[in-house]
């Protein structure tokens, strides 16, 4: 299951604040604010996705994630790669690599991160 723009975008305010009543889900959106039905209708296709799950506080509703942002993330970047990149990593990070601007340094921080995973996955050297 994937979501809409408008559900991962309020899933972004779900993940940042990580519990939240409707009425700081709304408060997180820049104005003009969506109406609090349209974002109820939101959360209940996020819900029926199980995507979120709020528990009962009295007359309000308290909404939680149920997919953690990097799962998330990850399941799209893969999707990425095998669809727009021939299912290649080093296509995709080639064209990241390229098309990104990356500075000397940056490249170099990402050079790091690539080493360290190398040397996790091969402990002997």
């Amino acid at each position: 299951m994937t979501l809409s723009n408008a559900e991962e975008q309020l899933m972004q305010f779900l993940w940042k604040k990580e519990r939240a009543l409707m009425k700081d889900l709304v408060e997180a959106y820049p104005e003009p604010r969506p109406a609090t039905t349209t974002v109820a209708t939101l959360l209940k296709r996020m819900q029926d996705k199980k995507f979120v799950d709020y528990k009962q506080l009295g007359r309000s509703r308290e909404y939680f994630p149920l997919v953690k942002k990097r799962d998330y993330f990850s399941k799209h970047v893969n999707g990425l790669i095998k669809n727009f990149f021939n299912n290649s990593p080093s296509q995709f990070a080639s064209f990241f690599t390229e098309e990104t601007n990356l500075s000397k340094k940056e490249l170099e921080e990402l050079k790091a991160i690539i080493d360290s995973e190398i040397n996790k996955k091969n402990p002997l050297k």
